[in-house]
């Protein structure tokens, strides 16, 4: 089992700490609950340095990942990131990930922790087709935090000289923070304003510190993967293994505006564009009318008819209530269709709403 740098400092603060992807990572520090409202409210700070960096250099480093990823990089500016996914030929999605552009010669990708070794397998087997391509895994070099909520810029902005004002959403910037030299990108994965940070590894422990002191006055939390899951799960973003995998195109998985049919080829072009058009279900978000938690595996029912299955679920702490993701048949799947979800041998009224249910808040950036 893997651990992050940051494990004996989990220890230290009394978390709960589960295997995750590989890893012995906390799943909550206080509650679920309470770090979920503060992350929602005023600010909170998470560990995820077991995501996976890979850094793509070179002449044609913009060729190769053009070739390999499903977004049009062409649309990106330096100094930007964006998400999307890679594909196999067939559509499926070997994962989602973040680009960041620094320039047309040097790209960073932030892959899921989980599929580190088999995304780094797949992006070398097409790499020697692109001349001065070099591809670099630095995953244990670089250590990541995100710090989310309301009051996440007022918390970095003691411990840089960075105009966080200045920076906008998808925006990065290199900066130094707590004088460390730092990627400082105004992304996250919680619906609420906020900061993913890149850095060296052996920093990670002093980093993490300073952070959790300067926020003490705005309220700050360290959060664990369960406030983690129902941050993202209100929000509608995608988790993989749950909304996305190898059998689960990104027409289905509700992210085809992520395929960009139009910028020329690229892997998995042509079944995606016939998976476009023969889309026969789809992700769709819901939320129970009646007592229950819905979980990943569970029986999504139409009067007597299974029509699908829950991808991901929880009682969310927002909206007081159980709500979830589900990928089911298409013809069943429009916004207020009354469902019910199979919870052990008891059916649950739900009704299917806009994805996501809780949405981003922008706050001027």
């Amino acid at each position: 089992m893997k651990k992050t740098p940051l494990f004996d400092e989990h220890v230290k603060l009394g978390a709960k700490i589960v295997e995750f992807g590989g890893w012995e990572m906390p799943v909550y520090y206080s509650n679920v609950i309470d770090e979920h409202n503060a992350t929602r409210n005023a600010a909170g700070l998470f560990d995820i340095c077991h995501m996976g960096e890979f850094f793509v250099e070179g002449k044609y480093a913009f060729d190769f990942l053009q070739k390999v990823i499903t977004n049009d990089l062409g649309k990106l500016e330096d100094g930007k990131a964006f998400y999307t996914v890679m594909c196999l030929e067939n559509g499926g999605v070997i994962d989602d990930l973040f680009v960041y552009r620094f320039n047309k010669n040097r790209f960073m990708l932030v892959v899921n922790a989980g599929n580190i070794e088999k995304d780094f397998k797949w992006l070398m087997s097409y790499k020697d087709f692109f001349e001065d391509v070099v591809l670099l895994d630095k995953t244990n070099l670089i250590a990541k935090l995100d710090l989310q909520g309301p009051r996440a810029e007022e918390i970095l902005q003691k411990l840089t000289n960075t105009n966080l004002k200045e920076l906008k959403r998808f925006h990065f910037v290199e900066g130094k923070v707590n004088l460390v030299n730092t990627i400082i990108s105004r992304t996250g994965y919680t619906a609420e304003d906020g900061f993913e940070l890149y850095f060296t590894a052996e920093q990670a422990a002093n980093m993490w510190n300073k952070l959790l002191e300067a926020g003490k006055e705005f309220d700050l939390q360290p959060v664990g993967l369960g406030a983690r899951d129902t941050l993202r799960i209100e929000a509608g973003y995608s988790l993989y293994g749950h909304e996305l995998n190898e059998n689960i195109n990104p027409f289905e998985a509700g992210i085809g505006m992520l395929v960009k049919l139009d910028k020329g080829d690229f892997i998995g072009k042509e079944a995606l564009a016939q998976a476009k058009a023969d889309l026969m279900r789809k992700i769709i978000a819901f939320k129970m009318l009646e007592k229950g938690i819905p979980r990943q595996g569970y029986g999504v029912y139409k009067y007597d008819k299974e029509i699908g299955e829950v991808t991901s679920g929880t009682m969310s702490p927002t909206f007081k209530q159980g709500l979830g993701m589900a990928l089911i048949n298409l013809e069943e799947a429009e916004e207020g269709n009354l469902i019910g979800i199979k919870i052990r041998d008891n059916f649950y009224k739900a009704m299917i709403v806009e994805r996501p249910i809780y949405k981003f808040k922008a706050r001027n950036i």
